[in-house]
């Protein structure tokens, strides 16, 4: 039996179904949604982790696990993009393993946005397509240059995820149990690219890198 060899446009082609996978289509987790309640709390639960709180706290939690999610679909798009172009076969294959297992962060938060009665992103598509070329940019700079990149925006957004956890309100335990998990896989990620011999980035790369995500957190808080 041969093994199918996937060309250039293959692959593109491949990326597109990817794309309106993440920002068209519902989510799917494999994993269970993070939750500090049991089944049982759940069944004798009106809904999940939210009816403890006030408006102003509900709002609050939907417009920052909205941010989450924009967060998450950008990590697709990074992944993806890196992956498109990454030199060797063996990291283009745990950079798609890592973007699986970070699709479970895009539905839980697509989950609770929409819990909390609130929706995603508008700008989803652009989020996507402007991460897709950073992604494919890192990815051209090298491998361990790439592996680097990977590493620094695992940083950062542990560092975002860890402020999400001081202003989300204390008894949204549904939301605060997703961005724990999250912030476990964010850290497993970014050691396993260090591990790999992720190079250090310039500290211009990285300030550019924060600001980036400041716009893109301050806006899809809004929009």
């Amino acid at each position: 039996m041969t093994t199918r060899r996937y060309n250039f446009v293959d692959k593109l082609l491949n990326e597109v179904d990817a794309a309106l996978r993440v920002v068209a289509a519902k989510p799917r987790a494999q994993r269970p949604t993070p939750s500090t309640l049991d089944a049982e709390d759940k069944k004798s639960t009106a809904d999940t982790g939210n009816s403890a709180l006030t408006s102003s706290q509900e709002r609050l939690s939907a417009r920052l696990m909205r941010v989450n999610h924009t967060g998450e679909i950008a990590a697709q798009a990074l992944y993806r993009g890196q992956a498109l172009v990454a030199r060797n076969h063996e990291l283009r294959g745990e950079l798609l393993v890592a973007a699986d297992e970070e699709y479970d962060h895009l539905a839980w938060c697509q989950q609770r946005t929409e819990a909390l009665g609130s929706r995603v992103s508008l700008l989803a598509p652009l989020w996507y397509a402007g991460s897709f070329a950073i992604g494919v940019a890192a990815g051209l700079s090298g491998d361990k240059t790439s592996l680097g990149f990977l590493a620094e925006t695992e940083k950062q957004v542990t560092d975002h995820l860890e402020g999400h956890l001081r202003r989300l309100p204390e008894n949204d335990s549904d939301s605060r149990a997703i961005v724990k998990q999250m912030r476990e896989d964010e850290i497993k990620h970014g050691q396993n690219a260090l591990d790999r011999g992720g190079a250090d980035l310039p500290e211009t790369i990285k300030q550019a890198m924060r600001m980036a995500s400041r716009v893109m957190t301050t806006v899809s808080f809004r929009l």
